[in-house]
């Protein structure tokens, strides 16, 4: 097969590359074919792409794609004359032009949408009206019409049948995975801290995501204010691009006096992702909303701690391996988690452990790139 995935292929966007990644070196193993089709725009690093696969770049058209989430004429153009060539078009999200070009151009490919958790309640309510608008012109009649829904778990199928009233024929449960040999040996302890000027003694919280309101920080701030004040070793690394909620958290730091005790770090890739999860006493990621939370997978391949709201993606599974301690959506619940796994070792390396277990014997991405495989082979077109 010859495949073609659309997505915005950037470290900023987060999971969806990851899962692309990963899911690509399966697949060209496999002995298939993929393009990543990326809308991009100057400047915007781009993720790596496997090798043996494609990336095509094309530039968003401004000043549309600031209201059009990737709206391009080039991404237009390359499909009208591009995409008779594959045999699957792999759309990643809703709501953008990225996810309605395919349909607008006659073609036999089969399309495949993943939802990546866009349809969940906190994520439609987030613009809208944008999103009110973008349903009546077109977006329940794309659902209906692809040839095949990916989601990741029970939450998304019944956000699925919520929005569209009924329950689609060609939806199917296909979770993410991970490349669980990446993560096997990390880099050695005390690299990330000692960039950061952060002691051996202190404790490291580490959150790992787009500065973003729907991630939680509203509620892991001031968790943290309260927990600094009986833990004064602790300090929080917020390590993540700026996505609309940077200024307040910077306001939060200034007016708190927490610039010794929060570190704003930036977006960080590769190696460097690597050794601040090696440095990680926990990881926190009290999210209102996630299709499939990578960054979550990463921290308990990596065998860290983690405190994570039930939103992740895969908040099921976490209960059934008691894997985290899963708070509630309020900064109490938050602190309690902190305290709690900062001063109990055993409790934290038990969940850490159980954690890894259930990453283990559920999201190899050898398993589930086979499962979306063998989805693709049955609602191939001849």
């Amino acid at each position: 097969m010859r495949i073609l995935n659309i997505c915005a292929y950037t470290w900023a966007i987060g999971g969806p590359a990851r899962i692309i990644y990963d899911h690509t070196t399966e697949v060209l193993a496999r002995g298939h074919a993929v393009d990543i089709l990326s809308p991009m725009t100057p400047g915007e690093k781009m993720y790596p792409v496997p090798q043996g696969a494609r990336l095509i770049e094309c530039a968003r058209t401004t000043p549309i794609s600031n209201i059009y989430r990737e709206f391009s004429i080039e991404m237009y153009r390359f499909l009208k004359h591009h995409i008779h060539e594959y045999d699957v078009v792999h759309m990643h999200g809703i709501w953008h032009f990225g996810s309605l070009a395919p349909f607008l151009i006659p073609n036999n490919a089969v399309k495949v949408i993943t939802i990546h958790g866009l349809l969940d309640k906190w994520a439609v309510a987030h613009h809208k009206w944008k999103k009110d608008i973008v349903t009546l012109l077109y977006q329940k009649r794309i659902l209906g019409q692809a040839d095949l829904i990916q989601i990741n778990n029970t939450d998304e199928e019944e956000d699925v049948i919520r929005y569209l009233g009924y329950r689609p024929k060609n939806m199917v449960i296909v979770p993410n995975g991970m490349k669980l040999e990446e993560y096997a040996r990390l880099p050695a302890k005390g690299i990330f801290r000692a960039k950061h000027n952060i002691t051996a003694d202190q404790q490291l919280v580490l959150f790992m995501a787009r500065l973003n309101i729907k991630k939680g920080l509203d509620l892991l701030l001031p968790a943290f204010r309260q927990v600094e004040q009986q833990l004064p070793n602790a300090v929080l690394i917020l390590a993540g691009p700026d996505d609309g909620y940077q200024q307040e958290t910077e306001a939060f730091i200034r007016k708190n006096n927490l610039q010794n005790r929060i570190k704003l770090v930036g977006m960080l890739t590769d190696t460097v992702k690597k050794e601040a999860l090696a440095d990680a006493d926990l990881f926190v990621l009290p999210s209102y909303s996630e299709g499939f939370s990578i960054a979550v997978l990463e921290a308990m391949t990596s065998r860290v701690p983690t405190i994570v709201s039930d939103r992740v993606g895969f908040g099921d599974y976490i209960k059934r391996y008691d894997a985290a301690f899963l708070t509630p959506l309020n900064s109490d619940g938050v602190a309690k988690g902190l305290l709690k796994i900062l001063q109990d070792k055993v409790y934290g390396q038990d969940i850490a452990n159980r954690a890894h277990k259930m990453v283990t014997e559920n999201f190899d991405i050898r398993v589930v790139a086979n499962q979306l495989l063998e989805e693709y082979k049955k609602v191939k077109k001849k």
